[in-house]
């Protein structure tokens, strides 16, 4: 099937972060897939920083670095909503594309908005006060001003239509990628690499991701504690990620016996994360409910065995190649116990893991934002812009 190219499409990259988490994967994995595709007129704003990164990727892509002063939020909040139209119009851009939550008001030509999840109207009591209030309210009124909203699943957009009365014709659901090449099934050497590293010579249950309370560490570590406490040789917890904002993690690690060890080595290398992942017995993802869910995808790329919970989006990722539990720490105890007390059904959920994270690629996600913006072109080549 032939889809539709849209006009030159500016891509504002200013929000990717400094430690390429969550919405850096996103851009990175994209607008790598779109060098691919030397018919689509692509441009790129991005911060000064990551000008020569995408200036490689993107070869055919005019890259324009955004003012030094977007480096911080507020900044970059207020030139998104003056510097980024003037922008758009300088270089001709047919369709402007935000990749997080927010966008200009009146961008003067059709936007495209990438809503990552609905957890800020489903789990509020997850984010404090006055992050919650920013993102709910920038949800709302991207879901009025932009032509179509992007979203990475199937739950998402449901919850968009059931909390937000949005309308389900301008909701393009296009799913995140993996990597194959960064995560893969990792080697022996990658594996000795990461536990000399982070100075373990036992196993160990992994987690991956922010430290926000939606993220459920606590019950995490809680659980890990009643899992094992009483094993003759039990596996240590690695907690990777940045710090985040949840103070009940301190509080609970506090509480860990002695005879256990809880790691929290922060954001790992890049190049360590497959040894990171493959190499655990077990990587934990007890979130309260995901957007998408791209820290289990990336397990499953490395062919790790991967427990999660059944809420939102999880499902669609992992589907029967991932073991699921409740987000109380008692069942994370009862079923980490029982998936360490059985290798052969940890074997079996890393192949199914390793198969099922093939169907996730970013050129299919760059296929779908592609005709997405195609559609919020539309109006332009019908004159209503």
């Amino acid at each position: 099937m032939t889809i539709a190219r849209p006009p030159r499409v500016l891509v504002d990259a200013t929000s990717v972060p400094a430690d390429r988490g969550g919405v850096g994967r996103y851009l990175d994995g994209l607008l790598g897939a779109l060098a691919a595709h030397s018919d689509i007129d692509l441009a790129v704003v991005c911060q000064r920083t990551d000008h020569e990164r995408y200036s490689r990727m993107l070869p055919e892509a005019q890259v324009i670095s955004a003012p030094a002063a977007a480096a911080h939020r507020p900044a970059r909040l207020a030139w998104e909503q003056t510097g980024l139209p003037l922008l758009a119009a300088q270089v001709g851009a047919g369709v402007l594309h935000s990749p997080f939550y927010t966008c200009p008001l009146r961008a003067g030509c059709p936007v495209t908005v990438t809503v990552h999840d609905a957890t800020f109207f489903t789990e509020p009591e997850h984010y404090d006060k006055s992050r919650g209030t920013f993102f709910r309210s920038a949800i709302k009124t991207s879901m009025r001003r932009a032509e179509r909203v992007i979203v990475p699943s199937k739950a998402t957009r449901d919850e968009l239509i059931r909390l937000l009365d949005a309308d389900p014709t301008r909701i393009d659901v296009a799913y995140h990628g993996v990597d194959h090449n960064a995560f893969h099934v990792p080697t022996d050497e990658e594996k000795a690499r990461v536990r000399a590293r982070l100075g373990l010579n036992s196993t160990y249950v992994a987690f991956l991701g922010a430290k926000e309370p939606r993220k459920n560490v606590p019950n995490l570590i809680r659980g890990w504690i009643a899992a094992v406490s009483d094993r003759p040789d039990p596996p240590a917890l690695v907690i990777a990620g940045g710090q985040g904002h949840d103070e009940e993690i301190d509080r609970v690690a506090a509480e860990v016996p002695a005879h256990l060890r809880l790691l929290r080595p922060g954001y790992l290398r890049y190049a360590d994360l497959p040894g990171f992942l493959g190499g655990a017995v077990l990587c934990a993802y007890p979130s309260h409910g995901e957007g998408f869910g791209l820290p289990i995808l990336e397990a499953m790329a490395c062919g790790a065995p991967v427990l999660t919970t059944p809420r939102l989006s999880l499902p669609e990722v992992g589907g029967d190649a991932v073991a699921y539990t409740g987000p109380e720490h008692d069942r994370i105890a009862a079923d980490m116990a029982a998936l360490l007390d059985d290798p052969k059904r940890r074997a079996e959920l890393g192949a199914a893991g390793l198969a099922r994270a093939k169907e996730f690629s970013w050129a299919s996600s760059a296929e779908a934002h592609v005709a997405s913006w195609a559609r919020a072109a539309k109006p332009l080549v019908a004159g209503k812009h």
